[in-house]
């Protein structure tokens, strides 16, 4: 299992996933599952990704080749779209495809399943993000609801829901992430470390900051710390 959140903001996204696979107790990696596409100036994409690793990876380097195909078009490949929906509709085929292909070979077994999201904005287009379903379907962020989430979602939901609005900065934002991941790691031993953070600015049209939050980073500690006081502060000053 892992965890992934995106916060579509005012000012622009921040993006935050964990690293964490396993298949079992004692059978556990650490593969990426964020990955960006850039024509920098022009469009950025980056995608996030969780469920089967064998329908992720295998959708991730179907976008890569068509991307570099040389009858590539609009309809094909994600850099080359007209729209940021245009992206999550390409995104989503190839996703469901792939899903499909490989359900076709684990006829014996349960099958595979995957989710990704989606976010990007394209020179002159409006900043979108898209959580794209096993089938190839997809939702769109909104004002309503700034952000989204794949993979374990639920320790983490709560601090998001109380706190990210699409005024929320973007310095805010990063910590509301890095909360929400710090609730799930200690709830959920399928999430784990190292954590890979990106920042796109509105408007930038590429990735303005990552960063990857190793375990045992001083800082995410520091924050974790501070968070747990301060909810054990806040418990105890509430009267019944």
């Amino acid at each position: 299992m892992t965890y992934c959140v995106g916060l579509l903001l005012n000012d622009g996204m921040v993006l935050l996933s964990d690293t964490r696979t396993n298949a079992g107790l004692d059978n556990i990696a650490t593969y990426r599952k964020m990955f960006h596409f850039e024509d920098k100036g022009e469009r950025v994409i980056t995608i996030m990704t969780a469920g089967s690793l064998s329908v992720t990876q295998t959708t991730i380097a179907r976008l890569r080749e068509a991307i570099d195909d040389d009858e590539a078009t609009a309809e094909t490949s994600i850099l080359l779209a007209p729209t940021m929906l245009k992206v999550a509709d390409i995104v989503g085929n190839t996703l469901a495809n792939v899903r499909r292909e490989i359900d076709e070979k684990m006829a014996m077994s349960q099958g595979a399943s995957a989710t990704m999201i989606v976010a990007g904005q394209r020179r002159g287009g409006a900043m979108r993000m898209f959580l794209i379903y096993p089938e190839g379907n997809f939702i769109e962020a909104t004002e309503d609801t700034p952000f989204l989430q794949i993979g374990e979602h639920k320790y983490g939901k709560p601090i998001l829901d109380r706190v990210v609005r699409p005024e929320t900065s973007l310095a805010d934002a990063q910590k509301a992430v890095l909360l929400s991941m710090d609730s799930t790691l200690r709830s959920n031993l399928s999430v784990g470390m190292p954590l890979d953070l990106c920042i796109i600015e509105r408007d930038a049209c590429s990735v303005s900051s990552t960063r990857r939050i190793e375990a045992g980073d001083d800082s995410f500690r520091a924050m974790s710390e501070a968070w747990s006081q301060a909810l054990r502060d806040g418990f105890t000053q509430i009267q019944v």
